[in-house]
């Protein structure tokens, strides 16, 4: 089990790089020697230190979920175990990404942080993020298919790609999926000695790939620490002046389905000490707060979910791999109050049909998030796009994406995992004693 203090420490790296890179920043501006010093720091001591914490958690993402969801397939014998498990996760987040999506609609639509936005800063934040708006933009045409056939090839290659490993490597994780489970299949229906040797081995690759993140975990208060001040010394918090309100809305949602959403799912549906489950899931939070990536927290959140919270390795290696691929509350959320949000600064007011369409369209949309950083701003273009919103004004809100973007990989991690604890319980419920 993970020790307390060292969720702790996790934490406190966090906050101490946040306030040592927001304190360099500001003493940097108009002293170049100090700022030279403070980049020299980011560039060639922290930054490293951060990648290498990052980069032993992607090495280890595709081994662990196909030997993770293989094995568990393989393990049920017959299927209807997995179809009932499937269904009860997929009402579960399709519940909490809706109900996420209405919250942030209905939040901008009472604060309304857009309206009031002065023509000459809504050009210098244009101006300023052009460049990078229009990269988005190619982004998001290329996934806009038109035609019917493109549509249908795009829906089949999110699944079914002609290169397995092509897909593999630029860490689509549904392809990746959909093999595991063909693979587990296919495992499942062999003679009982070969499943057998076939299990076997398939959780010696998950139980080695576990402990990798466990050596990793070591480096974690450090790491975070180094995460964190790299991008809080770059950008201060000057940007956040400029959008406090709409920054200001976003988080205290965020906070709202943290502290107070997923508790009470917690001990109505999981039927937990909210309390004690919240701080076990400390070192899943840190992590997912400095990677910006649902993806590179998969490695800790299943095994703080096996070792601390209980949860069997049969469901986590079915339901975390899948919500960290499917399940974005999060990301929902901050679609839902950046499509509004732009609107508000346009002077475009969007009725409640289309804030109806807005709703489906961001739980859509979320579901085919790539779990990185930024993997939603593309899409996000597309939805802004179906509602009559200026894509190009994502431009607008580019700056501040980057402190958004930790926060909703924490909510989108976090519903994973109470997912998780919630098939546990139902499942365990219809276990034999």
């Amino acid at each position: 089990m993970s020790s307390p203090s060292h969720h702790w420490r996790i934490l406190a790296g966090l906050l101490l790089g946040a306030a040592l890179g927001v304190a360099c920043h500001h003493l940097g501006e108009g002293r170049e020697g100090f700022r030279a010093v403070v980049t020299w720091a980011s560039d060639w001591i922290a930054y490293p230190i951060g990648q290498i914490f990052l980069r032993l958690l992607f090495l280890v993402v595709v081994p662990l979920v196909l030997a993770a969801l293989a094995g568990s397939v393989a393990r049920l014998g017959n299927l209807a175990s997995l179809g009932r498990m499937g269904l009860r996760m997929g009402l579960f987040f399709l519940g909490t990404m809706a109900f996420s999506v209405a919250m942030g609609l209905l939040a901008m639509r009472l604060f309304t942080p857009g309206s009031g936005f002065s023509p000459e800063l809504r050009e210098q934040l244009m101006q300023s993020f052009a460049a990078d708006a229009a990269t988005l933009g190619n982004a998001s045409a290329v996934q806009a298919a038109t035609t019917p056939l493109a549509k249908v090839n795009l829906v089949l290659d999110m699944f079914l790609p002609r290169n397995i490993l092509g897909a593999i490597t630029g860490m689509q994780m549904l392809p990746l999926i959909a093999f595991a489970l063909l693979l587990g299949a296919g495992v499942g229906v062999q003679s009982e000695a070969r499943r057998q040797r076939a299990c076997e081995f398939l959780d010696t690759l998950a139980d080695a790939m576990i402990a990798i993140v466990g050596w990793a975990m070591r480096l974690a208060p450090a790491a975070v620490l180094c995460l964190i001040f790299v991008a809080t010394s770059r950008f201060g918090l000057a940007l956040l002046g400029k959008l406090s309100a709409y920054v200001g809305v976003v988080l205290g949602l965020y906070l709202v389905q943290l502290l107070v959403l997923y508790p009470a799912l917690v001990a109505v549906f999981v039927r937990r000490g909210p309390v004690a489950f919240m701080r076990t899931c400390v070192p899943i939070v840190a992590t997912a707060f400095s990677t910006s990536s649902s993806n590179a927290t998969l490695p800790t959140s299943m095994r703080v979910c096996e070792r601390d919270l209980g949860i069997r390795p049969a469901v986590c290696s079915f339901v975390l791999p899948m919500g960290a691929t499917v399940n974005m509350n999060g990301t929902a959320l901050f679609e839902g109050c950046a499509v509004l949000f732009v609107a508000q600064v346009f002077g475009i007011d969007l009725d409640l049909g289309q804030q109806a369409l807005v709703l489906a369209l961001c739980v859509l949309s979320a579901v085919g998030v790539a779990g990185v950083p930024g993997g939603s701003l593309p899409l996000l273009m597309i939805v802004m796009a179906q509602v009559g919103v200026p894509p190009a004004g994502i431009a607008l809100i580019l700056g501040v994406d980057r402190l958004l973007d930790m926060g909703r990989t924490v909510i989108n991690v976090m519903g994973d995992v109470v997912t998780a604890a919630y098939v546990e319980r139902t499942e365990a419920a219809r276990a034999p004693a």
